[in-house]
């Protein structure tokens, strides 16, 4: 029978005062760590494939350094290296924890019969799908066309700052709009300057989708040591994604 990995809060979290994204320590890796970052490919409808398309936008620096940062800042202990899967493949039981962004370029994700029933199934049994970085009510529009075909019963809530969330590891107030890092400091794409979270919940109340909109972790993971790329969105994108992961696995 097909299983998710569970994790207990309090073997796994270890608060320390502050992010500082701009830090290393490659001892902190364990090559059977009980977290491995898993990133979706997936096909959009104008282009795909291992080695094209919007899934691998930011890879594999971004993902890398995530995983440093979860092990620096969090007792959780982390594998190495990234992961790359498909919504279809039985692997992803094995792991509570998936990432895609960019969803919405190239005309918006397109999912196969057997994607969409791997992945409600997945969602279902108590895993949590993260999508980050895409911008505007045009990309929403492509991303939700195919995705909604998932859970078309249930409705997509938007998450507001008293969510706990936003309070599992780090007290953030609410989303957080980090730019890209090819856009100006301070504004965002597709003249959306303002962030947003959107979830889709389990009967329980868990969310088992979460929808990071007008806002791009990835591009803060990647230019971590990026001298241009302002200190603040990265550890930003830190503090979000660590609270996300942390959530994750302890619900």
């Amino acid at each position: 029978m097909k299983k998710l990995c569970g994790l207990l809060a309090s073997t796994l979290l270890l608060a320390l005062p502050a992010v500082n994204a701009q830090e290393d320590n490659a001892d902190l890796y364990d090559i059977a760590g009980e977290f491995a970052f898993v990133r979706v490919q997936y096909d959009s409808y104008y282009d795909g494939g291992w080695y094209g398309g919007p899934w691998a936008t930011d890879f594999p620096a971004s993902d890398e350094n995530f995983l440093r940062g979860v092990a620096r800042l969090t007792n959780v202990r982390v594998m190495g290296q990234p992961i790359i899967l498909r919504f279809d493949s039985e692997e992803i039981f094995d792991y509570p924890f998936l990432y895609a962004l960019e969803m919405g370029r190239n005309g918006g994700i397109s999912l196969s019969p057997q994607e969409t029933e791997n992945l409600r199934e997945y969602l279902l049994r108590g895993g949590f799908l993260l999508i980050d970085d895409f911008w505007g009510q045009r990309q929403w529009d492509a991303f939700y066309t195919d995705f909604s075909r998932i859970f078309p019963d249930r409705q997509l809530v938007e998450l507001q700052s008293d969510h706990e969330i936003f309070h599992t590891f780090y007290d953030i107030d609410g989303p957080q709009m980090i730019p890209g890092r090819g856009g100006r400091q301070g504004f965002g794409q597709a003249g959306m300057n303002t962030a947003s979270n959107h979830a889709i919940l389990d009967d329980d109340g868990r969310v088992m989708v979460l929808i990071n909109w007008n806002s791009d972790m990835g591009d803060g993971w990647e230019h971590t040591y990026d001298r241009w790329y302002p200190t603040e969105y990265a550890n930003s994108a830190y503090q979000l994604g660590i609270n996300y992961l942390i959530y994750s696995l302890t619900h």
